[in-house]
């Protein structure tokens, strides 16, 4: 991995998302996709959101790019600031600038992302032409570069090759020279390694940490892989129910995590340093239906620490539990005397029945 030690810091965020919330309004009622969502983004940070599916990492991201399908999405309210320009008071053509220009964001899934009847050369190379000035020479010279760049043998040769013609790490790979081809300040990663060998999301992780360490790009990187969080990012959110329960440096969050939502994905990862015979503790119960979620803490029905009458009545805001590293969680028993002790001793007990 590359070392970011030396990435550029700043006190102002590059990108701000404030009280987001991205509803989708079906006939079946509202679904609250994304319910309150906050979180800064400082330049060539890398920035975590990890969650189980449908607790709203990808909705959040669509929110970012103006990509939400309307009807049904519908961004409610919130604020987007982009180096403090509000994004949800930009024109279309405004967002088509920046969209591919100064944010760029590869998807899940890059066979259904990269248009099947043109190559994979043409369409990098129409990128550049929309975001920079220049020939179409020198735009597809910039493609070829960039298919190099990551990772593409014979990249002359393959730039001329339809997106069928590779495999699934070469599109990822493909997809990503698609997003940094016009030097952003900010990529969006959507689930990057989804249906890739681990081999193969070695590689394509290497390529984007390196790849935006050179241009000094933050990165969002979203992804339901604990590992992959640990082993990239600076700091990380936890997602639940569309909303954060959890953020805080990568670091504290791992080793110190106080909402059992976080120690549950924890105990659910395979770890070198626990017996080869321990199973693993998986989640009990599915993630909560955003058309109807529960009243009070929305993970309280899966939770084994829920015994508040708060737990199942009133929904619990974001607390600060160190202030020093921003670490932030949603929990009503945060503010107990000696519960993190308790807490930790549950858990063991836990693991170990």
């Amino acid at each position: 991995m590359t070392d970011r030690t030396d990435k550029p810091t700043s006190s102002e965020p590059l990108l701000s998302v404030r009280d987001l919330r991205t509803y989708f309004h079906t006939d079946a009622g509202v679904v609250k996709a994304v319910d309150g969502v906050s979180f800064d983004v400082g330049p060539g940070e890398v920035f975590g959101i990890v969650g189980e599916s449908g607790s709203g990492k990808s909705i959040t991201a669509m929110s970012i790019l103006g990509l939400i399908p309307r009807p049904p999405g519908k961004i409610e309210s919130g604020q987007i600031l982009w180096k403090g320009q509000d994004l949800l008071a930009c024109t279309e053509g405004q967002m088509r600038r920046i969209r591919g220009g100064e944010i760029s964001m590869t998807f899940q899934d890059p066979l259904s992302a990269l248009n099947p009847v043109y190559t994979v050369g043409y369409q990098i190379q129409e990128m550049v032409l929309v975001h920079q000035e220049g020939s179409r020479r020198s735009a597809w010279n910039r493609a070829v570069e960039m298919l190099g760049q990551v990772g593409i043998p014979r990249p002359a040769e393959r730039a001329l090759d339809y997106p069928h013609q590779f495999s699934g790490g070469m599109r990822q790979r493909a997809m990503i020279a698609m997003a940094l081809s016009c030097t952003p300040q900010l990529i969006i990663c959507d689930e990057p390694t989804t249906a890739l060998d681990v081999t193969i999301q070695a590689q394509v992780l290497e390529v984007i940490e390196k790849t935006a360490a050179d241009l000094g790009a933050a990165v969002i990187l979203i992804t339901h892989d604990l590992g992959v969080v640990a082993g990239m990012t600076d700091r990380v959110a936890v997602m639940y129910g569309g909303q954060i329960v959890e953020q805080g440096e990568v670091d504290e969050l791992f080793y110190r995590p106080r909402m059992p939502y976080t120690w549950g994905l924890l105990g659910s990862i395979p770890r070198l340093d626990r017996p080869a015979h321990e199973r693993l503790k998986p989640i009990v119960g599915a993630p909560p239906s955003m058309l109807r979620p529960p009243a009070g803490c929305r993970f309280h029905p899966r939770c084994a620490f829920a015994c508040l009458e708060a737990c199942t009545s009133v929904g619990p805001e974001l607390m600060a539990v160190n202030a020093d590293a921003g670490h932030l969680a949603r929990c009503h028993r945060i503010v107990e005397v000696g519960w993190e002790r308790v807490f930790l001793e549950q858990q063991e007990e836990r693991l170990q029945s």
